[in-house]
């Protein structure tokens, strides 16, 4: 079955890190990452950040400075790096991607991680 399998969440205090992984499962697969989204309790899913055609990333305002986005093509894994973390950033984080194989593509989302930031 072809998931996007997401990992690193967890609880850390105000200004700490973390860095979320999203691997592709199944074989033969080219992951090309379409973006890093997040859902605070209630409130709508919201963009984090998403590559451009261009090369270039957009982020979000409430991010720019502080995330990063990366891939590993060699891994089928995207990164999110999450640097001076706020309460504000509390969510469940969702990786998207489209994922290429032999001509087919699939949009497939991960399975979202809680990220907790404590004040």
């Amino acid at each position: 079955q072809v998931q996007l399998v997401e990992s690193g969440g967890g609880l850390v205090q105000a200004g700490g890190s973390l860095r979320l992984s999203c691997a592709a499962s199944g074989s033969g697969f080219v992951i090309n990452p379409m973006g890093w989204y997040r859902q605070a309790p209630g409130k709508q899913r919201e963009l984090v950040a998403r590559p451009t055609n261009g090369g270039n990333t957009n982020y979000a305002d409430s991010v720019k400075g502080r995330f990063t986005i990366s891939t590993d093509n060699a891994k089928n894994t995207m990164y999110l790096q999450m640097n001076g973390l706020k309460p504000e950033d509390t969510a469940v984080y969702y990786c998207n991607a489209i994922l290429t194989r032999w001509g087919s593509n699939l949009d497939v989302w991960g399975q979202g991680t809680q990220v907790t930031v404590s004040s």
